[in-house]
């Protein structure tokens, strides 16, 4: 017979990733006892950051974007000590480098897309066109617009199928995981009008620091670490040990995997799975912090992350990123290194292997059409949240968790 926990809370909230943290701190504010469970050993869900001889390796390469509005209501973000990449990206194509920067921000950058060299005018007018749209327009009236593949809308914003497979398939293929620009036409406008208005950034003490800001926030003894839950029952929950917590609600704020092993009969969106090699060097091989897009798709991309935040390696050694899109298998490391040397046009023997984070269900999928916010009620008493109710992204999470808190607290207004 499991055993009774602790005094009954108002809401559990299952999972300390970011949408479970963001539906806590607004329950709490409203009043409300609230318990945080989570299976592992410390919050953030994917946003984790482990410690690797002296390196910051984060758990897949991850990006902090300033302009999202839940992240400026919710963070400090000067505590974060935000280290920025550059307003733009190198693209490897042939074997040449191109640079793709923002105009309004770094106007120097832009003189490898003069046209001719590597886009027509028409491309370049194109692409100017729709970003100004996006980087100007109403959030809303970007959520409002056609619904199709990223693909169909640069097409129709008159971009041509040479630059879309050259360049912009290469680099949103690091951003949605994704190399057939199937993503909602939707979401690829709104992360485009973020990429333009705000900054991508590290947090000097890696991307770890977000959640556990979130945390610090919270109570004492709000949040309770290795503690699984596993089942859900009337009243409240069951943890893996046999103890039974109550509480008049339970929202599932986890993973879409682990939601799905909690609720059988919820339906899921696929997920996309990443993996990242970590290596060093003793001298970085690119001076600057800024994206290298591989245009030749081995890898998504790859990055010197000590060029963006020092703070990554403690003996000053370079520490160089680069994800790809399949699962780590033997061998790889090996491809992975020598497709390296090619893009950074060094030898790379002597680099050391740090580490691999592959990241199961890194995005869920968001092949169009696709809702860009799900309900979170399921039963009275039973709600959910995450990316995967949402969008797969920082702002996804957190607004997926303040909704629930939202739905919660209208219907215990309403007594239901």
């Amino acid at each position: 017979m499991a055993s009774s926990g602790a005094a009954h809370s108002d809401v559990i909230v299952i999972g300390a990733g970011l949408a479970g943290l963001a539906c806590t701190a607004d329950l709490l504010r409203a009043g409300l006892t609230v318990r945080l469970l989570e299976a592992s050993d410390a919050v953030g869900g994917r946003m984790r950051t482990d410690t690797v001889d002296g390196f910051r390796l984060d758990r897949g390469f991850q990006v902090f974007n300033t302009s999202y509005p839940q992240v400026k209501r919710r963070l400090d973000l000067a505590a974060l000590r935000l280290r920025p990449f550059t307003p733009g990206l190198l693209l490897d194509h042939d074997g040449e480098r191109v640079r793709l920067g923002d105009p309004t921000r770094r106007p120097h950058p832009v003189a490898d897309l003069i046209p001719g060299r590597f886009a027509s005018a028409r491309d370049l007018g194109a692409l100017a066109l729709f970003s100004a749209r996006d980087l100007l327009a109403p959030p809303a009236l970007l959520r409002r617009g056609p619904e199709r593949t990223t693909r169909a809308a640069l097409s129709a914003a008159g971009v041509s199928s040479a630059l879309i497979e050259t360049l912009l398939r290469p680099f949103l293929a690091g951003v949605f995981l994704e190399d057939g620009l199937e993503t909602s036409s939707r979401f690829f406008h709104l992360v485009w009008r973020s990429m333009l208005r705000g900054s991508l950034c590290l947090p000097a003490a890696g991307i770890r620091a977000v959640p556990d800001q979130l945390a610090a926030a919270l109570p004492g003894g709000t949040v309770r670490l290795r503690s699984p839950v596993l089942e859900l029952q009337d009243g409240g929950v069951v943890l893996g040990d046999g103890t039974s917590l109550s509480a008049g609600t339970v929202v599932v704020a986890t993973g879409a995997s682990a939601a799905h092993a909690l609720l059988p009969t919820l339906k899921i969106p696929a997920g996309r799975s990443v993996t990242t090699h970590y290596h060093a060097a003793a001298r970085s091989p690119l001076a600057e912090p800024t994206l290298l897009v591989d245009g030749a798709g081995m890898l998504l991309h790859t990055s010197v992350l000590t060029e963006v935040a020092p703070t990554y390696s403690t003996d000053g050694r370079a520490l160089i990123s680069s994800s790809l899109l399949a699962p780590e298998t033997p061998g790889q490391e090996a491809a992975v290194r020598s497709r390296l040397a090619e893009l950074y046009r060094t030898d790379t023997s002597d680099w050391e292997h740090i580490g691999c984070r592959t990241v199961i269900d890194a995005l869920p999928a968001m092949t169009s059409p696709h809702p860009l916010m799900r309900g979170t009620r399921l039963e009275p008493g039973r709600y959910i949240c995450g990316d995967h109710r949402a969008t797969g992204s920082v702002q996804g999470a957190l607004a997926s968790g303040s909704r629930a808190a939202r739905d919660i607290l209208a219907d215990r207004r309403q007594g239901a």
